[in-house]
């Protein structure tokens, strides 16, 4: 098994020395911030392949640090917090989060969630695999580097959105319906609240916006939601 690096952002020590030894006790590495002055300066020495991150946290909150790290990487980032209240939850996403887990919670659903987001994003490569894509018109989708482009123009996505995104462009003009994106999305969707998806949604139909194309996510009441480009796209 690939040994993967948790980092754990987290400012309540008795609960940062647990997550340490559960996630040690399940084969991965785990490291602990060492100042939060500067989160991303344990960020970028520990090259973490998946970030536990805090809300309330010492000098800046866990959204300015979310926000920090994805102008850096593109890796899973799943909030730990006891603010339950939905807007905390939105805000992580529209931060750049993957997940948001409220406390008090069971350590194996922790590690389940961590497990499976180290699956969607790293399980599948392995060396000399042909390079995975998925296209729609002129639009490309590459998964694995969270990579959608247009022509010469590209943007980024976190995982969700490429999950998002591929889901819709594997049935261009075809309806998915929300609890098949949930079921993609989410191991157990049970507990996503409705206005998640929304959240997921808006941001993917931002960035093929900047990207130029007229390919759009269109909302089917009733339904769910539908790639398509009425004017035809072209380059």
């Amino acid at each position: 098994m690939n040994m993967y690096t948790i980092l754990i952002v987290e400012d309540d020590t008795k609960l940062s020395g647990l997550l340490h030894s559960y996630i040690r006790k399940y084969g991965f590495d785990a490291k602990e911030v060492e100042s939060f002055d500067d989160v991303m300066e344990s960020f970028k020495k520990t090259k973490p392949h998946l970030v536990l991150l805090d809300v309330n946290l010492p000098k800046y909150d866990g959204f300015y640090w979310c926000r920090q790290i994805r102008t850096y990487s593109l890796c899973p980032i799943l909030f730990i917090s006891a603010r339950e209240h939905q807007m905390d939850q939105v805000m992580a996403l529209e931060n750049g989060a993957d997940d948001y887990i409220t406390k008090p919670f069971h350590y194996e659903v922790v590690m389940a969630k961590i497990r499976s987001h180290l699956r969607r994003v790293y399980g599948e490569y392995s060396l000399g695999h042909e390079e995975k894509k998925t296209e729609a018109g002129t639009l490309v989708l590459y998964p694995e580097r969270l990579l959608v482009t247009y022509g010469k123009t590209g943007a980024e996505l976190t995982q969700k959105e490429a999950i998002l995104l591929e889901a819709l462009m594997a049935k261009e003009g075809r309806v998915v319906s929300r609890n098949q994106l949930l079921d993609l999305m989410w191991a157990d969707h049970h507990f996503i609240d409705d206005n998640t998806l929304n959240v997921y949604v808006s941001r993917v139909r931002k960035k093929l916006k900047e990207l130029g194309t007229q390919m759009a996510v269109e909302t089917i009441r009733g339904a769910g939601y539908r790639l398509s480009s009425e004017a035809g796209d072209s380059i």
